[in-house]
């Protein structure tokens, strides 16, 4: 039996991070370490969409524990509603949308346009890039560590850059 180590300025009560060592609600749910009073999961989702300052409705706390359960992965809005009508959780594909986007906006997902048609978002919001399989439309993480970028243009004036997002586009080699 595994025993949890928390460090000496997390208290069992409520999370303490250091201004060097914050750290998003989304990885400490993925990493175990938010405070749990019973290990269940939709416990988990509510205390994480309370730090960051939304309220746990119904549709946030179902759609949160789809999305957060299985770890890092990409899904569009259209996946994450059949997985909502599939768990019988009956909610409309405008909300799963509204959702999507209220949680990237405080940070939980990051949101990439692939082929300008098609949306996902990535419950790993820290700095990395994509592979794109053609023709599966399934996204794969690059660690940001393996890939360089050297020249960047300068901003517009009154803009600033928010992120760079590469996105490398795969296929299977052609035989022959």
């Amino acid at each position: 039996m595994s025993e949890i180590i928390r460090p000496a300025h997390i208290a069992i009560s409520r999370v303490v991070i250091d201004e060097e060592d914050a750290v998003l609600p989304v990885a400490r749910l993925r990493e175990g370490a938010a405070p749990s009073r019973n290990g269940c999961p939709f416990h988990d989702v509510r205390h994480m969409l309370r730090d960051v300052g939304l309220r746990p409705t119904r549709q946030r706390l179902a759609l949160g524990w789809l999305l957060f359960a299985k770890g890092d992965r990409h899904v569009s809005a259209e996946i994450l509603h059949e997985e909502a009508i599939k768990a019988r959780f009956p909610v409309s594909l405008a909300t799963v949308y509204n959702t999507l986007h209220q949680f990237t906006e405080v940070g939980l997902l990051r949101e990439l346009a692939v082929d300008g048609s098609k949306t996902y978002f990535d419950t790993n919001p820290t700095d990395h890039h994509h592979f794109f399989l053609e023709g599966e439309n399934n996204l794969v993480d690059i660690p940001s560590a393996q890939v360089e970028v050297e020249r960047v243009p300068e901003a517009p004036e009154g803009y600033e850059i928010a992120r760079i997002d590469v996105v490398v586009r795969l296929r299977p080699k052609r035989r022959g």
